[in-house]
């Protein structure tokens, strides 16, 4: 453990040093990545739960990107509703990339936290809820101190009224955010392209490293989740 530890460490060590990675590369740009699919274990850290579908009919699912995925795991598998949770790298071009990769600035992807997630428990707009409270999603591609691409805020909608509820809770943040006087929102929402998965040393990091990174952060603005947005 101890070793991989460091590798993470040293990794984001690495990242400071991108801080010019502001820009997402090209195609021909990108880093080729593999067709291997990256081996994970298939059981939640936490719950128990599978992390990798099909999942069951009953059960939604959407890909969230708020900075660094460890504490953005976190914050989900603690919310009641969330049958489970995998992180990994979405919205980018190269395929199956390894971490060290998406550090490099050359892979073009986000973060991201897979939330899988009960409706009968939790609406999406509760998801949501979660989401833009969770994070600053003013600031581009970068969360805090963690500065480059794979930081930027992400949500990848698995349907139609998933994509709607999210732009219109987009909007009602943005208005809360500007009373507050914050800034004008950066999030990326769009339909959901492929979803990678990261590393098993990854998935959820912080349950097995308790005292590991968390760069999480909001804006200590409430989102105004129930008025308009169809739940």
């Amino acid at each position: 453990m101890k070793g991989m530890i460091s590798s993470l460490l040293l990794c984001r060590q690495l990242d400071m040093g991108w801080q010019q990675k502001l820009h997402l590369p090209e195609k021909n740009q990108a880093l080729p990545g593999r067709s291997q699919q990256m081996p994970v274990r298939n059981r939640h850290f936490v719950n128990g739960n599978p992390i990798v579908g099909p999942f069951s009919d009953s059960l939604e699912q959407v890909d969230l990107g708020m900075g660094c995925f460890w504490g953005a795991e976190r914050r989900f598998w603690e919310t009641p509703g969330v049958f489970t949770t995998a992180v990994g790298y979405a919205g980018g071009i190269t395929p199956n990339a390894t971490y060290e990769e998406v550090c490099s600035g050359l892979t073009g992807h986000s973060e991201v936290v897979k939330v899988v997630f009960d409706p009968a428990v939790i609406s999406f707009a509760e998801v949501m809820k979660v989401f833009w409270e969770s994070h600053d999603p003013t600031q581009g591609m970068r969360q805090g101190n963690d500065i480059g691409t794979q930081y930027r805020s992400v949500v990848y909608t698995y349907s139609d009224e998933q994509l709607e509820i999210a732009q219109n809770t987009r909007e009602r943040y943005q208005q809360a955010l500007k009373q507050a006087g914050h800034g004008e929102i950066s999030t990326e929402i769009a339909p959901a392209g492929p979803f990678y998965y990261a590393e098993d040393l990854h998935q959820q990091y912080l349950a097995k490293v308790p005292n590991g990174y968390c760069g999480l952060g909001g804006t200590g603005v409430s989102c105004p989740v129930g008025l308009g947005a169809r739940a």
